[in-house]
C-alpha cells in the first residue's frame, strides 16, 4: 500500500519515481522453460519470405532519381546487381527477379542506344498498381504514423533518436522510404532533425528530437486497454496477456511465481520509475517487459528481428541484460527462427498466424505477398515434366513453386530449410544457455 501510495503522488503533473530500494528481490527459479514451437506465429513469419527484398527492390524500380535508367522505371540490372547488399536480396539478383515475373519484368536488349543494349528491370503493371495504392495509404497515415514516431521519441532518456535508427527500422514502423523529406517536415510541433549526441551511432550521425512532450500520447497500449474497462489508476496492478503454444507447460512454481509477478504495480515505460527501482527486483523486470511489449506495438506487424529490437531496447535505455525478459515471459512474447532470422513477436497481436488488429500497410504487404504467389502459380503452371527448358529457369520454376509451401526449400543458392531451421534452434537454444536466458527467471546483474 505504501508502494501504490507513493506510485500515485504527484509532482508537477507527472507521477513520481518509486524510491530506489529494494523492493521484492527477483528469487531465483531453478527451472528450464522449453522452447515449443509455434505453427501459427511461425507462419506469420515465413509467408513473409522475401517480402522486404522485393519491396527494396520495388522502391528502387520506382524511385524517380534512378540513375542510368534508359526509361522511366526502369534500371540496369548490373545497378541491381550492385546494390543486392542494400536491397538484401538472397541470391543473385537476375535469379531473384526471374522467380517473381509477376512483379518484375526483363527487358531484352534494342538497338536504339546503348544503356538498352544492356537488360534492364521494369516492375509490372500489377506492381505499379499496389506501389501507388500503398502512397495512398501512407498519405492517409501520416497522422497516425507520426504520433507513433513520436511515442517512440518519447520512450528514449534523452528524447531522442539517431536517424540511422530509425532507417534501421523504417518497415517495421511503417514509415515511407523518403519520410525524412515527406513525413518529417509536416509535423514541426513534434520533432526536428539535430546534429547526433544523444541516441547516435557515431560522430557527424543526425538524430530526430522530441520537439515537446504530449502527455496524451505518453499513454501505453497496456494503460489504453485498461482504461476501457474503467476504474484504472496509475500505478495499479495490471496483468499482461498471455498465451502459451499445444503442448505448452509451466512447472509448478514457476506458474506460481507468473502469477506473484502479474500482480506487481505496473509502471508505465513512458515515465522514468523503473529506471529508479532496484535493478534485481521482480518490478524492474515487469517495467522491462512494459517497454518492449509498447515498442513491439508501436510496430505495424508487431513484431521485429530480435537484432532490431535490442538495438531499440538499448536506444530506449534498458539495462544490460534485458533480452533475458524476452524468454523468460514465452505468454508474452515468442522467437521464431524462421527465413534465416530470429523473429520476436508479440503473442497478444496474432491469432494464429493473423493480424488481431491489421494496420493498413499489412494489408498492402499481403497484396504483395499475393503478387509473389502468383509468379509461383505462373511457374508451376508452365513447368514441363521434360523437355528442353534451360536448367536455369527450370531451377527458378521449381523454386518458385515450391515457395507457397509452408517450410520449402530453395535449391542452387539456398540451403535446405529444414536443415537450417534445426541449425538455428540449436543456434537459439546454445547462446541463449550461454547467457542463462533459458531459467524462467534470474538475478540481473
Amino acid at each position: 500500500m505504501l508502494l501504490l501510495r507513493h506510485l500515485r503522488r504527484r509532482r508537477g503533473g507527472f507521477r513520481a519515481p518509486p524510491p530506489c530500494r529494494d523492493l521484492r528481490a527477483a528469487p531465483f527459479v531453478d527451472a528450464k522453460v522449453k522452447w515449443v514451437r509455434d505453427r501459427g506465429l511461425d507462419h506469420a513469419v515465413e509467408k513473409e519470405k522475401h517480402l522486404r527484398p522485393l519491396h527494396a527492390l520495388k522502391n528502387l524500380l520506382l524511385n524517380p532519381s534512378l540513375e542510368g535508367s534508359p526509361i522511366p522505371s526502369s534500371l540496369l540490372l548490373s545497378a541491381i546487381a550492385e546494390r543486392s547488399d542494400e536491397l538484401r536480396l538472397p541470391f543473385r539478383a537476375i535469379r531473384f527477379i526471374r522467380k517473381y515475373p509477376s512483379a518484375f519484368l526483363e527487358q531484352a536488349a534494342a538497338p536504339s542506344s546503348e544503356a538498352f543494349r544492356r537488360p534492364h528491370i521494369l516492375p509490372t503493371p500489377e506492381l505499379i498498381r499496389i506501389h501507388e495504392e500503398e502512397q495512398l495509404v501512407y498519405q492517409s497515415c501520416r497522422g497516425e504514423t507520426a504520433d507513433r514516431l513520436l511515442r517512440l521519441l518519447m520512450l528514449t532518456p534523452f528524447k531522442r533518436l539517431s536517424l540511422s535508427v530509425i532507417d534501421r527500422l523504417r518497415w517495421d514502423l511503417g514509415l515511407p522510404h523518403d519520410y525524412a523529406r515527406s513525413l518529417l517536415p509536416e509535423y514541426p510541433d513534434y520533432f526536428q532533425i539535430v546534429g547526433g549526441g544523444g541516441g547516435g551511432r557515431g560522430s557527424g550521425s543526425l538524430d530526430l528530437e522530441l520537439v515537446c512532450w504530449n502527455k496524451e500520447l505518453a499513454v501505453s497500449s497496456m494503460e489504453r486497454q485498461a482504461m476501457k474497462t474503467g476504474g484504472y489508476r496509475k500505478g495499479d496492478p495490471l496483468s499482461f496477456p498471455m498465451q502459451f503454444p499445444r503442448g505448452f507447460d509451466l512447472e509448478k512454481k514457476v506458474r506460481r511465481w507468473v502469477e506473484d509477478w502479474q500482480r506487481l504495480p505496473y509502471l508505465s515505460p513512458y515515465e522514468d520509475a523503473g529506471r529508479c527501482v532496484n535493478p534485481a527486483s521482480d518490478l524492474a523486470e515487469k517495467w522491462t517487459v512494459g517497454v518492449l511489449h509498447e515498442l513491439l506495438h508501436l510496430l505495424v506487424g508487431k513484431k521485429a528481428e530480435r537484432d532490431d529490437l535490442l538495438l531499440l531496447g538499448e536506444c530506449v535505455g534498458l539495462r544490460p541484460g534485458f533480452k533475458r525478459a524476452l524468454v523468460h515471459h514465452p505468454g508474452i512474447f515468442y522467437q521464431s527462427n524462421k527465413i534465416k532470422a530470429h523473429t520476436i513477436l508479440l503473442r497478444e497481436g496474432y491469432k494464429r498466424d493473423l493480424l488481431v488488429e491489421k494496420h493498413p500497410l499489412m494489408g498492402l504487404r499481403f497484396q504483395y505477398i499475393h503478387l509473389m504467389r502468383q509468379s509461383a502459380a505462373m511457374d508451376a503452371a508452365t513447368a514441363p515434366g521434360h523437355g528442353d527448358r534451360r536448367r536455369t529457369r527450370k531451377t527458378d520454376g521449381v523454386a518458385a513453386a515450391e515457395f507457397v509451401r509452408e517450410g520449402s526449400s530453395e535449391d542452387g543458392d539456398e540451403e535446405d530449410d529444414a536443415e537450417e531451421e534445426d541449425d538455428d534452434d540449436e543456434e537459439l537454444c546454445s547462446s541463449e544457455d550461454e547467457d542463462g536466458s533459458r531459467g524462467l527467471h534470474g538475478v540481473v546483474n
